[in-house]
């Protein structure tokens, strides 16, 4: 079963920040991520999510590859190639995998204007090396289907990371 946490963040960027560090972590197998969105709020409250898959982009290129190889048996390739772009394009368009839009359009709702969230669907991962990373950015728990025990470590590591004023006011 897969886990989901969602970590509220002050600004877009650093919640693509984390994004960023989690796909390294990855690649170094520490982690293996199902999906990961962005989920941005704008100071006149429109929300925007960030997916990490492109998925109508994937559908074009697949679509216009079978749609040439169709087309070449009927020999008008760039006809078929056009036709199974765009049907590749609007399935893509279509299809939602991973967390689900509904749900991530009616958490933005509960982002502060101009704030931004993490939402992370975890397979997968090495716990303690993954919360060491990520709480070098801060942020709060929003949401988690983690248990109370594990959730609680997350957020006393989120919370024992300095912030930017405190860090200021140090130097």
């Amino acid at each position: 079963m897969a886990t989901l946490v969602v970590i509220g963040y002050e600004s877009e960027l650093k919640a693509e920040e984390v994004r960023i560090s989690l796909l390294k972590m990855q690649k170094e197998f520490l982690i293996d991520l199902a999906d990961a969105v962005v989920v941005v709020r704008d100071a006149k409250g429109n929300i925007k999510l960030r997916q990490l898959y492109n998925l109508t982009a994937a559908g074009a290129v697949s679509g216009g590859f079978w749609g040439a190889l169709v087309g070449m048996i009927f020999l008008n390739p760039l006809f078929g190639m056009a036709m199974g772009a765009s049907a590749g394009a609007i399935s893509g368009a279509l299809t939602d995998v991973g967390i689900d839009d509904g749900f991530l359009k009616s958490l933005a709702s509960t982002i502060k204007p101009d704030g931004a969230a993490l939402c992370v669907l975890i397979r997968t991962m090495t716990a303690d090396k993954v919360l060491e990373e990520v709480k070098k950015f801060g942020g709060e728990v929003i949401q988690s289907n983690l248990s109370h025990e594990s959730e609680e470590k997350l957020r006393a590591a989120l919370a024992s990371t300095p912030t930017a004023s405190s860090e200021a006011a140090a130097s």
